[in-house]
């Protein structure tokens, strides 16, 4: 199996935006992550935990029931901000250059987001998704995941400066978002592994995941 260099993609771009953004935008980012990691939101279900098991719509409206899928076998459920996230992108990316080594394991991949069916199937088709992409309008499902949390002001008017509509892109004015999390679900529906972070630029490498999918 090749190992996916997502890591590598996010430093460089990370460079990049610490060369354009400036100091004043960095820092207020650099807060909400902080106010974050200090709260009591956005820690996640742990491993040993029951997943709450849901239906969420596809990119196309077809109803997706996690049950339903681990009845074939494993799944790896991650939980992502959006397509207009460019750490996101490339995670999502990173996972389906993996997609022929989780399928050989007997596993699917579900990823999901507060976005609407039209911003997911936006997603889905502009980073070329061969798995799950599903929409979890209002942050319902995160929610049982233990994983939302709402943007401070001062972030809400860096993203809406920067011309990102998080209000169209999910149909909601609450301006929440689910922390980046990913989780490997056993057929019993048990958490075997978690990575829950309230930086949304601390991600497990992709290929790290399906190497724990595959000592199960």
């Amino acid at each position: 199996m090749a190992a996916t260099n997502m890591q590598e993609q996010y430093n460089e771009y990370i460079s990049k935006f610490k060369q354009n953004a400036s100091q004043e935008v960095q820092d207020k980012m650099r807060k909400a992550i902080n106010e974050l990691e200090r709260s009591d939101d956005g820690k996640g279900i742990r491993v040993g935990e029951k997943a709450p098991n849901f239906t969420l719509p596809d990119a196309t409206g077809k109803g997706v029931t996690l049950e339903d899928v681990l009845k074939n076998g494993p799944v790896i459920l991650t939980f992502y901000r959006g397509g207009w996230c460019p750490y996101c992108n490339m995670e999502l990316r990173a996972y389906q250059q993996l997609m022929e080594d989780i399928e050989s394991a007997g596993a699917k991949l579900i990823a999901v987001s507060p976005q609407t069916p039209d911003a997911s199937l936006s997603t889905k088709e502009k980073n070329e998704l061969d798995y799950f992409v599903l929409s979890d309008e209002e942050n319902k499902v995160a929610d049982e995941y233990k994983l939302v949390y709402k943007l401070p002001p001062y972030l809400v008017d860096i993203y809406k400066e920067k011309g990102l509509d998080l209000e169209k892109a999910n149909d909601s004015d609450s301006w929440t978002l689910p922390v980046s999390a990913t989780y490997i679900i056993k057929q019993d529906g048990t958490i075997a592994y978690e990575y829950t972070k309230a930086d949304y630029k601390d991600r497990v490498e992709p290929s790290e995941v399906v190497e724990k999918l595959k000592s199960l």
